[in-house]
């Protein structure tokens, strides 16, 4: 087959990340020439847009073969239909009812095909990365904020909201009580995320900076857990036991073939997955409980690449 270049974007809460995919019939796709900015979205869905569209022209002038079209990966409820925005928590001020595909097809000439930033990981794992080789799986992203989907056959379920896999706003023991960022009270992501990690490390200890003077970040954490740190082993263990227990029961009601990891959290040390281990054997139910639980493969090129091959081939099947 000829090669087919796509211009790959991902919109996410801290970065836009854009640049070159090529699928050239031999292996994974080829990531290419990325480019990063601050997404700063308290400026608004407006302004955020002006910069994905003004990424995406600088990636059509950087490449060195023609385009084929535009796949983009962001945050936020996605109508896949339409590319537009349904949803956006208050981490994208704005960005709900933004007509995204509409805008940048409209800017930039190209066609251009959206979905959700944790369908497009999901997506390239299952067809390029961790995932390939099961018939079904669900893919979970663990760092600022926690989500997942589900793919089944190489196929994204979109459910009938275009939310389906949304694991982070599952309820756990762990959280009950404290409120989420979507609003609700309860959810996993309130607890097991990076940001919950950190928190629950300084409410402990006291200490919102490291020895050397350092605001304290996960790796920090992970390190004290490693050297028995009581408030970090306290913090990792946590999360990694809300996360475990929510990913058990997601397996008892979904019955994937396996569960794919990615994500800033996932580099935690063996405190944090020790826990995740018990908390998912507590758990799950006995057909579930020796479900292969791995790593993602393919870091931050997942999403470009989810998106890439979602333009190129539909990630969500017929929506007609």
């Amino acid at each position: 087959m000829e090669p087919t270049t796509v211009v790959a974007v991902d919109i996410g809460g801290t970065k836009i990340a854009c640049g070159l995919v090529t699928f050239t019939g031999e292996g994974v796709p080829v990531v290419e020439s990325v480019e990063r900015v601050p997404t700063n979205p308290l400026r608004g869905g407006k302004a955020v847009l002006a910069d994905v569209i003004a990424a995406v022209e600088g990636a059509v002038a950087r490449s060195p073969r023609p385009v084929a079209g535009v796949g983009i990966s962001t945050g936020g409820v996605v109508d896949p239909r339409t590319g537009d925005i349904t949803y956006a928590n208050e981490m994208m001020p704005g960005w709900s009812g933004t007509p995204l595909g509409t805008a940048v097809e409209e800017a930039c000439g190209l066609p251009c095909r959206v979905l959700n930033d944790v369908h497009a990981h999901a997506l390239g794992e299952a067809r390029w990365g961790g995932g390939r080789g099961y018939e079904s799986v669900l893919v979970v992203a663990v760092g600022t904020g926690i989500s997942g989907a589900i793919v089944d056959g190489g196929v994204l379920s979109l459910g009938a909201h275009d939310m389906a896999g949304n694991v982070g706003h599952m309820a756990c023991e762990e959280a009950a009580g404290i409120e989420c960022t979507c609003g609700a009270v309860g959810h996993l992501e309130s607890v097991a995320a990076g940001p919950a990690i950190v928190g629950e490390y300084v409410r402990l200890s006291g200490a919102d900076t490291d020895p050397e003077g350092n605001p304290v970040g996960g790796a920090y954490i992970s390190r004290a857990a490693e050297e028995g740190d009581e408030a970090a082993v306290a913090a990792e263990t946590r999360s990694g036991r809300a996360l475990g227990g929510v990913l058990a029961s997601s397996a008892n009601l979904i019955d994937p073939e396996a569960i794919i990891l990615s994500g800033s959290v996932v580099q935690c040390g063996p405190v944090w997955h020790d826990a995740l281990a018990s908390g998912y054997a507590d758990r799950a139910m006995a057909p579930v409980r020796d479900l292969p639980v791995e790593r993602g493969l393919l870091g931050d090129d997942a999403p470009l690449i989810g998106a890439a091959e979602h333009f190129v081939k539909d990630g969500y099947g017929d929506l007609s």
